[in-house]
Protein backbone atom coordinates (compact mmCIF):
# COMPACT_ATOMS: atom_id res chain seq x y z
CA UNK A 1 0.00 0.00 0.00
CA UNK A 2 1.28 3.50 -1.02
CA UNK A 3 2.23 5.60 2.38
CA UNK A 4 0.64 8.62 0.89
CA UNK A 5 -2.61 9.01 -0.23
CA UNK A 6 -1.94 10.81 -4.00
CA UNK A 7 0.88 9.61 -6.09
CA UNK A 8 1.81 13.46 -6.11
CA UNK A 9 3.78 14.76 -3.47
CA UNK A 10 4.25 18.64 -3.78
CA UNK A 11 7.35 20.22 -2.13
CA UNK A 12 7.06 23.78 -1.40
CA UNK A 13 9.77 26.20 -2.91
CA UNK A 14 7.96 29.64 -2.25
CA UNK A 15 10.80 31.32 -4.17
CA UNK A 16 9.61 29.12 -7.45
CA UNK A 17 5.94 30.43 -7.06
CA UNK A 18 6.10 33.52 -9.60
CA UNK A 19 5.51 35.71 -7.05
CA UNK A 20 2.42 34.59 -5.35
CA UNK A 21 2.11 33.76 -1.77
CA UNK A 22 2.82 30.00 -0.83
CA UNK A 23 -0.92 29.24 -0.02
CA UNK A 24 -2.01 31.18 -3.40
CA UNK A 25 -0.18 28.10 -5.39
CA UNK A 26 -0.60 25.20 -2.91
CA UNK A 27 -4.27 25.65 -2.52
CA UNK A 28 -5.54 25.17 -6.31
CA UNK A 29 -2.58 22.14 -6.28
CA UNK A 30 -4.72 20.26 -3.50
CA UNK A 31 -7.97 21.31 -5.54
CA UNK A 32 -5.96 19.53 -8.95
CA UNK A 33 -5.51 16.41 -6.59
CA UNK A 34 -2.70 16.61 -4.32
CA UNK A 35 -3.34 15.20 -0.99
CA UNK A 36 0.26 15.05 0.44
CA UNK A 37 2.90 18.61 0.85
CA UNK A 38 5.96 18.84 2.37
CA UNK A 39 7.20 22.03 3.77
CA UNK A 40 10.57 22.58 2.42
CA UNK A 41 11.87 26.26 3.35
CA UNK A 42 14.85 25.86 4.51
CA UNK A 43 16.07 29.38 4.58
CA UNK A 44 13.44 30.46 7.26
CA UNK A 45 13.93 31.23 11.00
CA UNK A 46 11.91 28.96 13.16
CA UNK A 47 9.07 31.47 13.91
CA UNK A 48 8.71 32.42 10.09
CA UNK A 49 8.40 28.76 9.22
CA UNK A 50 6.47 27.84 11.90
CA UNK A 51 3.70 30.99 10.82
CA UNK A 52 3.87 29.05 7.66
CA UNK A 53 3.47 26.03 8.49
CA UNK A 54 0.10 26.75 10.50
CA UNK A 55 -1.21 28.23 7.28
CA UNK A 56 -0.39 25.02 5.30
CA UNK A 57 -1.77 22.46 8.34
CA UNK A 58 -4.64 24.35 7.96
CA UNK A 59 -5.10 24.70 3.83
CA UNK A 60 -4.12 20.78 3.70
CA UNK A 61 -6.41 19.83 6.71
CA UNK A 62 -9.88 21.51 4.39
CA UNK A 63 -8.64 18.61 1.64
CA UNK A 64 -8.09 15.99 4.07
CA UNK A 65 -4.34 16.11 2.60
CA UNK A 66 -1.39 14.89 4.49
CA UNK A 67 1.14 17.91 5.58
CA UNK A 68 5.16 16.99 6.18
CA UNK A 69 7.54 19.07 7.38
CA UNK A 70 11.22 19.05 6.17
CA UNK A 71 13.66 17.93 8.66
CA UNK A 72 12.04 20.15 11.45
CA UNK A 73 10.97 17.48 13.95
CA UNK A 74 9.57 20.02 16.42
CA UNK A 75 7.77 21.89 13.91
CA UNK A 76 5.87 19.34 12.85
CA UNK A 77 4.98 18.23 16.27
CA UNK A 78 4.23 21.95 16.97
CA UNK A 79 1.57 22.16 14.18
CA UNK A 80 0.58 18.28 14.51
CA UNK A 81 1.72 17.67 10.89
CA UNK A 82 1.48 14.29 9.70
CA UNK A 83 4.62 13.53 9.56
CA UNK A 84 8.91 14.87 8.71
CA UNK A 85 10.86 14.25 5.62
CA UNK A 86 14.73 13.63 6.66
CA UNK A 87 17.42 14.27 4.37
CA UNK A 88 21.27 12.90 4.04
CA UNK A 89 21.92 15.50 7.38
CA UNK A 90 19.00 15.01 9.24
CA UNK A 91 18.65 12.73 12.27
CA UNK A 92 18.80 9.34 11.19
CA UNK A 93 14.93 7.45 10.78
CA UNK A 94 15.30 5.68 13.67
CA UNK A 95 15.82 8.52 16.04
CA UNK A 96 13.63 10.61 14.42
CA UNK A 97 10.87 8.02 14.83
CA UNK A 98 11.47 7.96 18.98
CA UNK A 99 11.03 11.87 18.55
CA UNK A 100 8.03 12.21 16.45
CA UNK A 101 6.18 8.76 17.84
CA UNK A 102 4.86 5.91 16.54
CA UNK A 103 1.83 7.03 14.30
CA UNK A 104 3.43 10.10 12.15
CA UNK A 105 5.01 9.41 8.79
CA UNK A 106 8.53 9.68 7.83
CA UNK A 107 9.57 9.78 4.35
CA UNK A 108 13.63 10.16 3.33
CA UNK A 109 15.35 11.19 0.51
CA UNK A 110 17.66 8.72 -1.03
CA UNK A 111 20.29 9.31 -4.17
CA UNK A 112 21.56 6.13 -4.23
CA UNK A 113 20.22 2.33 -3.54
CA UNK A 114 23.07 1.84 -0.83
CA UNK A 115 20.81 4.77 0.73
CA UNK A 116 17.37 3.69 0.06
CA UNK A 117 18.46 -0.09 1.43
CA UNK A 118 19.45 2.12 4.95
CA UNK A 119 16.68 4.45 5.47
CA UNK A 120 14.37 1.38 4.89
CA UNK A 121 16.03 -0.94 7.37
CA UNK A 122 15.78 2.64 9.76
CA UNK A 123 12.21 2.22 9.53
CA UNK A 124 11.54 5.16 7.06
CA UNK A 125 7.97 4.80 5.93
CA UNK A 126 8.86 5.77 2.05
CA UNK A 127 11.54 6.84 0.10
CA UNK A 128 11.82 9.58 -2.40
CA UNK A 129 14.51 8.74 -4.80
CA UNK A 130 16.61 10.86 -7.22
CA UNK A 131 17.29 13.33 -9.44
CA UNK A 132 15.35 10.77 -12.04
CA UNK A 133 16.62 13.70 -14.86
CA UNK A 134 18.44 16.72 -14.52
CA UNK A 135 17.38 19.73 -12.26
CA UNK A 136 18.88 23.12 -10.76
CA UNK A 137 17.38 22.45 -7.79
CA UNK A 138 19.44 18.90 -7.23
CA UNK A 139 22.20 19.47 -9.47
CA UNK A 140 24.42 19.32 -5.83
CA UNK A 141 23.92 15.65 -5.64
CA UNK A 142 25.38 15.24 -8.75
CA UNK A 143 24.17 13.52 -12.55
CA UNK A 144 20.78 12.18 -12.85
CA UNK A 145 20.32 8.90 -11.08
CA UNK A 146 17.93 7.62 -14.31
CA UNK A 147 15.59 5.49 -15.08
CA UNK A 148 17.12 2.19 -14.44
CA UNK A 149 18.60 2.67 -11.49
CA UNK A 150 14.89 3.99 -10.34
CA UNK A 151 13.66 0.21 -11.08
CA UNK A 152 16.73 -1.12 -9.62
CA UNK A 153 15.61 0.68 -6.17
CA UNK A 154 12.12 -0.34 -6.56
CA UNK A 155 12.88 -4.02 -7.14
CA UNK A 156 15.08 -4.05 -4.24
CA UNK A 157 13.08 -2.47 -1.15
CA UNK A 158 9.53 -3.19 0.03
CA UNK A 159 8.09 0.38 0.89
CA UNK A 160 6.78 2.82 -1.03
CA UNK A 161 8.90 4.78 -3.67
CA UNK A 162 8.55 7.91 -5.49
CA UNK A 163 10.81 9.00 -7.74
CA UNK A 164 11.91 12.96 -7.73
CA UNK A 165 13.68 14.98 -10.05
CA UNK A 166 13.57 17.15 -13.36
CA UNK A 167 9.77 15.36 -13.18
CA UNK A 168 7.60 17.49 -15.67
CA UNK A 169 4.06 16.19 -17.52
CA UNK A 170 6.68 15.36 -20.96
CA UNK A 171 8.19 12.17 -18.61
CA UNK A 172 6.18 11.61 -16.27
CA UNK A 173 4.47 8.73 -17.98
CA UNK A 174 8.08 7.06 -17.99
CA UNK A 175 8.30 6.87 -14.14
CA UNK A 176 5.09 5.42 -13.93
CA UNK A 177 5.97 2.44 -16.49
CA UNK A 178 8.34 1.57 -13.88
CA UNK A 179 5.70 0.85 -11.17
CA UNK A 180 6.99 2.82 -8.59
CA UNK A 181 4.40 4.37 -6.14
CA UNK A 182 4.49 8.03 -7.28
CA UNK A 183 6.61 10.83 -7.83
CA UNK A 184 7.63 14.02 -6.25
CA UNK A 185 8.04 17.63 -7.92
CA UNK A 186 8.83 21.39 -7.45
CA UNK A 187 8.56 23.69 -10.36
CA UNK A 188 6.36 21.51 -12.11
CA UNK A 189 3.41 23.02 -9.89
CA UNK A 190 5.27 25.02 -7.80
CA UNK A 191 5.81 27.78 -11.21
CA UNK A 192 3.02 26.16 -13.37
CA UNK A 193 0.46 29.68 -14.16
CA UNK A 194 -2.12 27.18 -13.25
CA UNK A 195 -1.15 24.78 -10.40
CA UNK A 196 -4.44 23.08 -10.64
CA UNK A 197 -4.32 22.26 -14.39
CA UNK A 198 -0.01 21.17 -13.79
CA UNK A 199 -1.75 18.86 -10.95
CA UNK A 200 -4.17 17.18 -13.05
CA UNK A 201 -2.36 16.87 -16.05
CA UNK A 202 0.46 15.55 -13.81
CA UNK A 203 -2.10 12.77 -12.13
CA UNK A 204 -3.64 12.06 -15.29
CA UNK A 205 -0.71 11.35 -17.27
CA UNK A 206 0.83 9.22 -14.70
CA UNK A 207 -2.20 6.95 -13.94
CA UNK A 208 -2.64 6.69 -18.02
CA UNK A 209 0.78 5.03 -17.85
CA UNK A 210 0.81 2.95 -14.55
CA UNK A 211 1.48 -0.93 -14.73
CA UNK A 212 -1.73 -2.93 -14.23
CA UNK A 213 -2.07 -3.31 -10.50
CA UNK A 214 -1.45 -7.18 -9.69
CA UNK A 215 2.09 -6.18 -11.65
CA UNK A 216 3.09 -3.84 -9.41
CA UNK A 217 2.17 -4.87 -5.83
CA UNK A 218 4.83 -5.37 -3.35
Amino acid sequence: MPALPSPLYLVTDRRQTQGRELVQVVEPALQGGVRAVQLREKDLSSRELYRLAVQLRALTSRYQALLLVNDRIDIALAVEADGVHLGGHSLPPAVARRLIGPHKLIGVSTHSLAEARAAQAEGADFLLFGPVFFTPSKARYGKPVGIEALQEVHRAISIPLYAIGGIKVHNVGSIAATGVEGFAVISAVMAAPDPEQAAQDLLATFAQAQPSASSQEK
